[in-house]
């Protein structure tokens, strides 16, 4: 049995029951679930993805809105770039593609937004296409059980995805079963901290087991803080343009910050990536990128 036939065995029988998996679904939620799933944990982008397929079930639904409305339902998910993105995407995918996600895994690549994985991703979870697809679970899975490692390096080469697919299966629909099952099996078993070993379909023949599962060499990435940051003051501006009725003046937007030079730089990097607005010269008032017209009607 190959390592791809015995994560698959166990995949059909532990893998989670999540919607963007049931048979069927399009894959126009594929490529929502995969960004959203960026940076973000399952727990917190399930509801965010059903009430976002609920309102936007198809790009057309999407593109038809503004930019702002895609940040607004954006919440509290954090990195909201990856909304303004998914509505570019959208409107690319309607203008270019009739409105229909491609299957062709350059022309999802040149979507706006969608680098080497999503692409991947979407290619092999919607359409069932071969395509190694490498994320940060798959690396530690492959680097342990295969080369040996305690864990894998920080970002995908050409090498993690040329290992991954010399793992697939050559027929295309079980070469994607066994992707998902590779990416399962690292993000619930063969987690970085605390590998659940004894509950491992590759315990047997996994390398870093049979070495002696020696401990990762040099510093651990310690997790990013949030309390303090710049993504804290701009998730706090963020929030209160969401839930504005009309374009909020600066000054209310001064008293979610007490340090001045911070919360400006939070500011300006809004208005810089193009999810905030000044809606004149003098930077006095702003509203979500998009809001203006029609939502916010003149002031008199």
């Amino acid at each position: 049995m190959t390592l791809a036939d015995s994560v698959i065995q166990w995949y059909d029988k532990n893998a989670r029951d999540l919607p963007w998996r049931v048979p069927g679904t399009s894959a126009w939620a594929v490529l929502v679930s995969e960004v959203m799933l960026q940076q973000t944990p399952v727990v917190r982008v399930t509801p965010a993805w059903h009430a976002w397929m609920l309102r936007w079930p198809d790009p057309a639904a999407l593109a038809e809105d503004p930019p702002s409305e895609a940040i607004r339902m954006w919440g509290r998910l954090g990195y909201p770039r990856r909304a303004m993105r998914l509505h570019a995407c959208a409107v690319a995918v309607m203008e270019r593609h009739g409105g229909r996600v491609p299957d062709d895994l350059d022309q999802l690549l040149a979507l706006p937004g969608v680098g080497t994985y999503t692409a991947r991703a979407v290619a092999t979870f919607a359409y069932g296409q071969r395509h190694p697809v490498v994320d940060t679970n798959v690396r530690r899975v492959v680097s342990r059980a295969v080369a040996g490692d305690p864990d894998a390096g920080p970002a995908t080469t050409t090498a993690d995805l040329a290992a991954m697919a010399e793992l697939l299966p050559l027929e295309p629909a079980r070469a994607a079963r066994a992707s998902i099952a590779f990416m399962e099996l690292g993000a619930i078993v063969c987690t970085a901290r605390s590998p659940r070993c004894v509950d491992c379909p590759l315990e047997a023949v996994c390398a870093w087991r049979r070495s002696g599962a020696p401990a990762p060499v040099g510093p651990t990435r310690k997790p990013q803080k949030y309390a303090g940051t710049d993504r804290q003051v701009r998730g706090l501006l963020l929030e209160v343009l969401r839930h504005a009725t009309g374009p909020v003046p600066r000054q209310r937007l001064d008293a979610v910050w007490v340090d001045e030079v911070q919360r400006a730089r939070a500011l300006a990097g809004l208005v810089a990536d193009g999810l905030v607005e000044p809606l004149d010269s003098d930077a006095d008032r702003f509203v979500l990128a998009g809001d203006h017209p029609p939502r916010f009607p003149p002031l008199t």
